[in-house]
């Protein structure tokens, strides 16, 4: 069947004595028109199959469309539990959702991974649709959550703890609902709290997490051996990569035992590396925030002679917060992050540029991602192969590695005096509560967790694709690290705001570096 748009002529909902004026023509009755009287043909529904182990694509009753669409699914209860009843959702008599023209979302719901496709490409990835189902497979009274905040700190992972109680309260009538202090070992080895709507009411007013945080400490038999001696049957789980495989690993042993527990996740890196998902919480807070250390540097070293300020970010493994804070700020005149490497002497290296940007203005900024420059601390001091208990590798300190370069390189071989004043915000952005944008954007991923586990999604975690939530596999957000595309417009809109070197014509290049300091690096 040829259903190509350019052959469907459209429909027009004109009566036949209705007339038509144009500009530049003559008033013309509509039963002159040629599709006067076309009746649209019925469109082609493709009913989803939805897979839980593999990817499949969609079928209609007749043939096989092959069309490329693949929906990477979510597991549910019924999968291993397939006798389980289900019960009409509380948001039928919600009164916040009186007024929503469509309360529940449809099953058929999808949300695409990529949005920018060319005219014959594949459908690709999509992935179910975040919010409220019809059916749901907990009974309100029956409920007894608990929440759990993993790893590093970050803004706004109170307002998730809040918006978790809340929706759980407010929308499905949850009573009982419990805080797990002190990280995944919490389970085992702390007592929990209790949440109500009021012991939340005003967290989210501050930084931190009200549950306390740990890392390590992930035992899963433990772990699944407490969840079921306290008979809860929702775990919220907030964290970012270890957390997340300690969610998924915590789900397997769930399903392993056939025990009707919901387990989901919330991604929580303030680096913005998780995979997958447009952005995480508490990202825009920590690129504000950066702001403020960036406007300090660069009011020291303009109040100087030759001034150079070196403000250190986070990011260990991607340079997001040090991208956008720079293209945020325009006082930066250089930006360096893990994805692109630099160098320091030579034609093109770092210190010609200082030097040329210091005559030109007297002074200059540079803002420099935590995981930049790896390579060269490992070269010049002694490789640190060890990781922190969640999994991630030790840093060398770049920040004053570089501080140090760059005084001895003009002290020494230029023989330039230059004022150098070194910032590092790293605790102080970690630690403030969320700003509105993120408080709107946590509530989301609340909610949306919350609607998934009372629908009977588990092993899944929450998160904005391309603007629009979804249910997503925790594997897909674990499997690699989300890193800034050098190659993308983003980050050559960057060299174009810096007007920075882009570092790319190294007559060594990083095939200088050994091989087992590579190692080490990647």
């Amino acid at each position: 069947m040829d259903l190509s748009l350019s052959k469907i002529p459209p429909p027009l909902s004109l009566s036949e004595n209705t007339s038509v004026l144009c500009s530049r023509y003559s008033i013309k009755p509509l039963s002159t028109f040629p599709y006067l009287n076309f009746k649209p043909k019925a469109s082609i529904r493709r009913p989803l199959l939805w897979r839980h182990v593999q990817p499949i694509r969609a079928q209609n009753q007749d043939q096989i469309i092959n069309d490329g669409f693949v929906l990477e699914d979510v597991p549910h209860l019924t999968t291993f539990l397939p006798n389980l009843p289900s019960y009409p959702n509380p948001l039928q008599r919600s009164q916040a959702y009186a007024i929503v023209k469509q309360t529940f979302v449809s099953p058929e719901d999808v949300v695409a991974e990529e949005i920018v496709v060319q005219k014959n490409s594949p459908r690709g990835v999509h992935f179910r649709r975040a919010g409220p189902r019809e059916r749901v497979y907990f009974e309100s009274e029956e409920v007894r959550a608990c929440i759990v905040t993993c790893g590093g700190l970050c803004p706004g992972i109170n307002t998730v703890i809040r918006e978790i109680v809340c929706g759980l309260n407010y929308m499905y009538g949850v009573d009982n609902i419990l805080g797990i202090e002190g990280g995944y070992r919490g389970f085992y080895s702390k007592n929990t709290m209790q949440l109500t709507p009021k012991v939340v009411n005003d967290i989210h007013k501050r930084g931190g997490t009200f549950l306390q945080t740990s890392r390590g400490g992930h035992d899963t038999n433990k772990i699944v051996d407490n969840i079921h001696d306290r008979g809860i049957n929702q775990v919220y789980i907030i964290g970012g990569d270890g957390t997340q495989k300690g969610a998924a690993a915590i789900y397997k042993e769930v399903v392993k035992r056939g025990l009707q527990v919901a387990v989901a996740g919330i991604p929580k890196t303030i680096d913005n590396d998780i995979a997958v998902i447009d952005k995480s919480f508490g990202f825009d807070t920590a690129v504000e925030e950066a702001q403020r250390a960036i406007n300090a540097a660069h009011v020291e070293v303009e109040s100087v002679e030759n001034g150079v300020g070196i403000v250190k970010l986070m990011g260990r493994y991607s340079g997001f917060i040090a991208m956008f804070a720079t293209l945020a700020s325009r006082d930066v005149d250089c930006c360096l992050i893990p994805e692109s490497h630099f160098y320091l002497e030579g034609q093109g290296g770092l210190f010609e540029f200082i030097e040329q940007r210091v005559k030109e203005n007297g002074h200059m900024v540079i803002v420099l991602a935590e995981g930049a420059g790896q390579e060269y601390l490992s070269q010049s001091m002694h490789p640190v192969d060890e990781k922190d208990a969640s999994g991630n590798r030790l840093l060398l300190d770049v920040g004053l590695w570089l501080t140090q370069k760059i005084k001895d390189h003009f002290t020494n071989v230029r023989k330039m005096a230059i004022n150098l004043k070194y910032i590092d915000p790293t605790y102080m952005i970690r630690a403030i509560p969320s700003n509105a944008s993120d408080n709107i954007y946590c509530t989301l991923l609340a909610q949306s967790a919350v609607h998934g586990a009372m629908a009977g999604y588990t092993g899944f975690t929450v998160g904005p694709v391309n603007s629009r939530h979804a249910y997503i596999p925790i594997s897909r957000v674990t499997e690699t690290h989300n890193i800034v595309k050098v190659t993308d417009r983003m980050w050559a809109r960057l060299l174009a705001s810096t007007n920075q070197p882009s570092f790319l014509q190294n007559e060594e290049g990083t095939e200088s570096f050994d091989k087992k300091t590579l190692d080490v690096i990647n």
